[in-house]
């Protein structure tokens, strides 16, 4: 005989089978959720390996002789039709033929030693060369340090100096053979050279008798324009007069020369001189200025 079911049993069976389902859910735990494993540190890219430390200096740095100028085709690097560099824009030369430029040189060494050079040659600051910003590379100049006479012909391999208004950085034995290791820098004529024409290889063409070594050193100017109309040329010295640049002047073309009138001051003594008064005319708008024999 079957009997319905009483609340009782109801209840009792009904707590039976909750029991039985949060044993089951305990037993079971929560669902799985596959963890990502943990990315691994990335990679701490390999510095540079320093360049090879510079061997001591040769016991002689006089005896090494200077660049001798050969044709030699355009270097495949460090010859862009221009380029920028410090937030200014740099164009190289197509030629290096008929340059020539005074200013103030530096000198590179042992921090750079073993190092690239724009050109792709490696730097060898025992080696006659030079960095230059405008010049073609490779090209060979005569650099003369305007202080004392001495002159060297060195290769330029490089780009720079684009530290404030220097003209060009030699390498080590260049600068120590121009006597100016002391100083660090000195003021030069740079004059480019072409392989194969006579007579080259003697001293600067430009410099005056004075120049040679054992001699006093030629009078030196900042050029700042140059006027075929004097009245122009005049109109620039009041200008220049007016804002305190006293030692400003123009000079008369002599007998024989292009009438040209040339706005200069000076005379300029040494490089401490010419950083300054060449700070004070860019301050005063004026940024082509050069440096002027007498």
């Amino acid at each position: 005989m079957t009997h319905a079911p009483t609340r009782r049993n109801r209840r009792t069976r009904a707590a039976v089978l909750a029991a039985c389902l949060l044993t089951l859910a305990g037993c079971i735990g929560p669902p799985y959720r596959a963890q990502r494993p943990s990315a691994p540190p990335p990679a701490v890219p390999a510095s540079p390996a320093p360049p090879p430390a510079a061997p001591p200096p040769p016991a002689n740095i006089e005896a090494i002789p200077d660049a001798v100028p050969h044709p030699e085709p355009r270097s495949a690097h460090g010859n862009p039709a221009f380029y920028d560099s410090q937030g200014r824009r740099y164009y190289v030369l197509a030629v290096a033929d008929g340059y020539v430029e005074r200013g103030v040189a530096s000198w590179y060494g042992p921090t750079f030693h073993g190092g690239h050079t724009s050109s792709g040659e490696a730097y060898d600051m025992y080696a006659m060369t030079a960095a230059h910003k405008t010049l073609p590379l490779p090209s060979y100049v005569r650099v003369t340090n305007l202080s004392n006479g001495k002159s060297v012909v060195v290769r330029v391999n490089d780009r720079g100096p684009f530290a404030a208004n220097r003209l060009i950085d030699l390498s080590y034995t260049a600068a120590a053979k121009l006597d100016m290791m002391r100083q660090g820098t000195t003021l030069v004529e740079v004059r480019a050279l072409t392989p194969g024409v006579p007579g080259q290889l003697t001293r600067s063409a430009s410099l005056p008798a004075s120049a040679l070594p054992a001699s006093a050193p030629p009078a030196l100017y900042m050029q700042v324009g140059a006027f075929a109309d004097p009245g122009n040329a005049q109109r620039l010295l009041a200008r220049l007069q007016v804002a305190g640049f006293t030692v400003a002047f123009v000079t008369t073309p002599p007998a024989g020369e292009p009438q040209l009138y040339r706005v200069r001051l000076g005379p300029v003594a040494s490089v401490a001189e010419y950083d300054q008064l060449f700070s004070r005319l860019t301050a005063f708008g004026i940024t082509e200025a050069r440096l002027a024999t007498d």
